[in-house]
């Protein structure tokens, strides 16, 4: 397991975040993976993008753009 999060799993976070035209300066992307992993919608306006220390990455990464785009709706 992955002490930190990886430079290839931030990229790919871009990657969805570029397609849903999301700021990368309106996430916040903690470099400790923790738990089941979450995203949400912090008070300021930026969303936060916690990766996952509990479940595999890429399980994980196949549902975010959906929460994202959810968030970002809302």
């Amino acid at each position: 397991m992955p002490i930190g999060v990886q430079l290839a799993q931030i990229e790919q976070i871009f990657v969805i975040l570029d397609r849903l035209e999301i700021s990368r300066e309106a996430v916040v992307i903690p470099l400790r993976p923790h738990g089941a992993g979450s995203v949400k919608a912090l008070p300021n306006g930026k969303f936060e993008i916690v990766v996952p220390a509990d479940v595999p990455f890429e399980q994980w990464y196949a549902s975010l753009e959906g929460t994202l785009r959810q968030l970002h709706t809302a």
